[in-house]
């Protein structure tokens, strides 16, 4: 099982004039990386049940989230 944990910053990887470019809201974007410790996969998307589908089926231990108010 997956487990959430909440962090006060995450980079955007979507800008905010993108949103009018989309008006379906289907845009996810990912920028893999390779670390010391493995392998790092930040995610934006503007559905987060959509991104946090993505992820989860990738089948990490811990998701990283910023909860946007």
């Amino acid at each position: 099982m997956t487990r959430y944990e909440g962090v006060p910053e995450l980079p955007d990887l979507i800008d905010a004039a993108e949103y009018d470019e989309h008006p379906d809201g289907g845009l996810i974007r990912l920028r893999i990386s390779v670390t010391a410790t493995g392998v790092e996969i930040l995610g934006d998307g503007m559905r987060p049940e959509a991104l946090e589908a993505l992820l989860e089926a990738l089948g990490p231990g811990e998701i990283q989230q910023m909860w946007c108010g």
